[in-house]
């Protein structure tokens, strides 16, 4: 894990500001892929595996009707192919996950519901999927895609 407790407050200092890592805002975690998973990417563990090694593998999470896939618990930060090594954000800030159309700011999201690794924006009383993050910036920069604070799930 990479979680650090020690955080530097600092405005004065070049380890705050713009960094990804300042403060140590971020926890991510080391996977192995189950398939092929796109950078910014929500993934879940792979159901397909058997004992400790579904906690081993992850995929992109596939989108689950209209209701938002719970099982989504970070964002990829790189591409990956089957049985190659992928980090995931499981914890905080994260510069570019996939949002769908629409996002803005302030969001709260859920797991996919139409296109697989892309989250949702919550509709309450629709949505039921479980919170997997915050959009912190509009997808419009970047089609769906937006910086997110990552929920703790794992």
């Amino acid at each position: 894990a990479t979680n650090t407790l020690l955080q530097r407050l600092d405005p004065s200092a070049d380890t705050t500001g713009s960094s990804v890592d300042a403060s140590n805002r971020r926890q991510t975690e080391d996977f192995i892929a189950g398939g092929a998973i796109a950078a910014g990417d929500w993934v879940a563990f792979d159901a397909s595996k058997t004992g400790s090694d579904q906690l081993l593998y992850v995929v992109e999470c596939a989108g689950v009707g209209t209701k938002g896939n719970p099982a989504a618990f970070g964002v990829a930060l790189a591409a990956a192919a089957a049985n190659e090594r992928v980090t995931v954000v499981v914890s905080g800030f994260c510069e570019g996950a996939q949002v769908a159309a629409a996002t803005v700011a302030g969001s709260a999201l859920v797991g996919p519901i139409g296109t697989a690794g892309r989250a949702e924006i919550e509709v309450p009383g629709t949505t039921t999927g479980q919170l997997c993050g915050i959009a912190l910036t509009d997808d419009s920069v970047v089609t769906n895609y937006a910086q997110v604070v990552v929920l703790k799930q794992f």
